[in-house]
């Protein structure tokens, strides 16, 4: 099989336009793609301090590199890296460390806070004393909260004007119907490619890789040659995701395109939604983030536990 475009022996077909890539086509092909979402969408602007989620995994490492490709090039541009460790023992350590040498390799600043920082208690501690208490809470329910709080926090206290998470395709459908099946209609209107309005506390976020399917995230980190960590998060199966993604895999497999058809809808109906369900935003009770609640989400699950500084 070769090459669509430059007739080099082809390391992937597409199963939606049926195009074949050789490795070099295949990259710049996405990383054509990412530029055409953020330029499309404006995502960012000439003066951005864009700060980059990265955890070491796969996407943000994509995430990181594609974004320094292109907006490196704008001299008012600065991207700044940010990793996050939630405290999980024999999992995170090593992600940390990836994230630094990759960040270091790039030439950009890079900066670590932990859960135990912000918090008082890692990951493992706070579900530890969740199980004590017989929540039914699950610890991807802890992490998942928290460390949208603490980028926030963090992307605050850097002067951040972006944050840019490396979610992609598969991430934005599974987040889609997760939020459908649990009656969530409010953050349905978040869901959007970029934030419907701006809400004073809060650094707005975007996805430039929300169009990209993870296997093709997947395979561009393995042609870039990227290091990346094999452990896998011992609180992963316990998710409701993990149910969702492979649903959504045997989908996908039997009706190509599905995943994006779920993601194209939500972006159309973000809008519409965001106009129908009004949020007042105040500061927690708490803490002083903002939130549409008296107590934000964060400290009502570390309230929950009796973990709440």
């Amino acid at each position: 099989m070769l090459c669509s475009f430059c007739s080099n022996q082809a390391v992937y077909r597409s199963p939606y336009s049926g195009q074949a890539f050789c490795a070099r086509c295949f990259k710049r092909n996405l990383e054509e793609r990412v530029r055409t979402v953020i330029n499309r969408h404006k995502l960012f602007e000439p003066h951005d301090h864009i700060l980059v989620a990265v955890s070491g995994g796969k996407d943000s490492l994509v995430l990181l590199n594609v974004l320094h490709k292109i907006e490196s090039r704008y001299t008012g541009v600065k991207l700044t890296a940010l990793t996050v460790d939630e405290g999980v023992k024999g999992y995170r350590v090593s992600g940390v460390e990836i994230a630094k040498e990759a960040s270091e390799k790039l030439g950009v600043e890079h900066h670590i806070v932990s859960f135990k920082e912000i918090y008082g208690y890692t990951l493992d501690e706070i579900y530890a004393k969740a199980l004590e208490k017989g929540s039914q809470l699950h610890a991807c329910t802890f992490c998942g909260v928290l460390r949208r709080k603490a980028l926030n926090l963090k992307a605050k206290e850097l002067g951040a004007t972006k944050l840019a998470t490396g979610h992609n395709l598969d991430d934005e459908a599974q987040t889609v119907l997760i939020n459908l099946l649990r009656g969530s209609v409010v953050r349905l209107a978040r869901l959007g490619v970029k934030p419907p309005r701006l809400w004073e506390g809060f650094v707005p976020r975007v996805k430039p890789l929300r169009y990209i399917p993870e296997r093709e995230v997947a395979l561009y980190a393995y042609l870039s040659g990227f290091k990346l960590y094999e452990e896998e998060c011992r609180y992963v199966r316990l998710s409701m995701r993990d149910e969702v993604r492979w649903m959504l895999n045997r989908l996908e497999a039997k009706h190509p395109g599905m995943k994006y058809a779920v993601v194209g809808a939500i972006d159309r109906l973000a809008p519409l939604i965001d106009k129908e369900v009004k949020v007042e935003v105040k500061p927690c009770r708490h803490c002083g983030e903002p939130t549409a609640r008296d107590i934000c989400r964060p400290c009502e699950v570390l309230e929950e536990v009796g973990v709440l500084s």
